[in-house]
C-alpha cells in the first residue's frame, strides 16, 4: 500500500514537472512593427524622431519591448524614396509613418493596404492623397501642414520685418504642389505690391547658379518653399543667402537655427507627437480612411537676431513681440 502510494506520488510529480504550463501553451503576443520613412538623413531628422518617440512613450510604447520600428532614410533624395517605400512594404510592417509629400507619394504607389500616417503633408486633397479631410477614405491619414494657407503670411512677415522689400525670390523644386503654391503666391503678391521671381532647384549643384540668377534679378528677399530637397540643402541655402546678404523667410525653424533670418510654420514637434496617437489608434484596429486629417493647432515664429545684425537689419518691435523664439 505504501509502495503504491509512493509510486503514485512520483508519477504525479513527474506529470507536474513535464506538463506544459498555461503560459507555455499560449502564443506569444505579436509585437507591432512600425515602418519609419524619413525624407532627410538621421541627423537632420533626429529632433522630429525624438518628438515621435516621445508621443509613443506617452501612450505606453517602449521601442524594442512592446513595439519595433524599422527605419529608412531618403537623405533628401526623392529618387531613393520609391525603393525605400517598397522595402518597408516587403517587411510587412503594421503601420508606416512619414512626414513629407514626396515620401507619402512614394508610399501611396507602393501600397494601398498598409496604413500610412503622416505628420506633415501639404494640400492632401488636391494632391490626391485623401478623398476629403473629414473622410480620407483610403489607407492614408495624418496631419496637414496648412502650407497652402501660409504663403501669404510668409510674404507679409518678411516685408514687415524688412519694410523696403519689394522684390522677392522664391526657391522651389519641381513638383505639382510647388507649382500650385507659386501660382497662389503670385496672386497674393499683387495686393502686397510685390514682384516675385521663381528659382527652381533639384540638388546641391543647382544652388549657386540659382542664387546668381536671383541676385542678377535684384532680389531683395528670399522665401524657400518646404520640401525634402530644400530641407536637406538648408545649410547651403542659408550660407548663400548670407553671402548675398538676402533676408530670408524659411519653412521651418531648422533653417533659422542654421543661420537663416526667420521662419513661420506649424510646430513640427507638436505634429509628430500628435501623430503617435494615430499610430496607436490604427494598431488598435481603427481604419485610416475613417480617421480625419487633422490641422495644426500650434504655429511658431522664430527669428535669428544675430543674423539680422549681420545683415544690418533692425527687426521692428511689432514683429519681435510676436516671435515664439528669438535666437540671439
Amino acid at each position: 500500500m505504501i509502495v503504491r502510494r509512493a509510486a503514485s506520488a512520483a508519477a504525479l510529480a513527474l506529470a507536474i514537472v513535464t506538463a506544459p504550463s498555461v503560459a507555455d501553451t499560449q502564443p506569444s503576443p505579436k509585437i507591432p512593427r512600425i515602418g519609419y520613412l524619413g525624407p532627410a538623413s538621421p541627423t537632420e531628422g533626429a529632433f522630429l524622431l525624438q518628438s515621435f518617440r516621445q508621443g509613443l512613450r506617452e501612450l505606453g510604447y517602449v521601442e524594442g519591448q512592446n513595439i519595433f520600428i524599422d527605419y529608412r532614410w531618403a537623405e533628401g533624395r526623392p529618387d531613393r524614396m520609391p525603393a525605400l517605400a517598397a522595402e518597408l512594404v516587403q517587411l510587412r510592417v503594421d503601420v508606416i509613418f512619414t512626414y513629407s509629400n514626396a515620401t507619402v507619394g512614394a508610399l501611396q504607389k507602393a501600397t494601398r493596404t498598409i496604413s500610412i500616417v503622416t505628420a506633415n503633408f501639404a494640400d492632401p486633397v488636391r494632391n490626391g492623397f485623401v478623398a476629403s479631410l473629414a473622410r480620407p477614405g483610403g489607407n492614408i491619414t495624418g496631419f496637414s501642414s496648412l502650407v497652402e494657407e501660409l504663403n501669404r503670411k510668409w510674404m507679409e512677415l518678411l516685408t514687415e520685418a524688412v519694410p523696403k522689400t519689394s522684390r522677392i525670390a522664391v526657391l522651389t523644386v519641381s513638383s505639382a504642389n510647388h507649382h500650385r503654391l507659386w501660382l497662389e503666391m503670385q496672386g497674393a503678391a499683387g495686393a502686397l505690391k510685390l514682384t516675385l521671381q521663381r528659382q527652381e532647384v533639384a540638388g546641391p549643384d543647382d544652388l549657386e547658379p540659382a542664387f546668381a540668377r536671383l541676385v542678377a534679378d535684384r532680389a531683395q528677399g528670399l522665401i524657400v518653399l518646404p520640401s525634402a530637397v530644400t530641407n536637406a540643402l538648408r545649410t547651403q541655402i542659408v550660407s548663400l543667402a548670407a553671402k548675398h546678404r538676402l533676408p530670408g523667410m524659411y519653412p521651418n525653424s531648422q533653417y533659422v537655427k542654421a543661420g537663416g533670418l526667420m521662419s513661420y510654420a506649424a510646430d513640427n514637434s507638436d505634429l509628430h507627437r500628435r501623430a503617435a496617437t494615430y499610430v496607436d489608434r490604427l494598431l488598435k484596429g481603427a481604419k485610416p480612411g475613417d480617421l480625419p486629417v487633422e490641422q495644426p493647432t500650434k504655429f511658431e515664429l522664430v527669428i535669428n537676431l544675430k543674423t539680422a545684425r549681420t545683415l544690418g537689419l533692425t527687426i521692428p518691435p511689432s514683429v519681435l513681440s510676436r516671435a515664439d523664439q528669438i535666437i540671439e
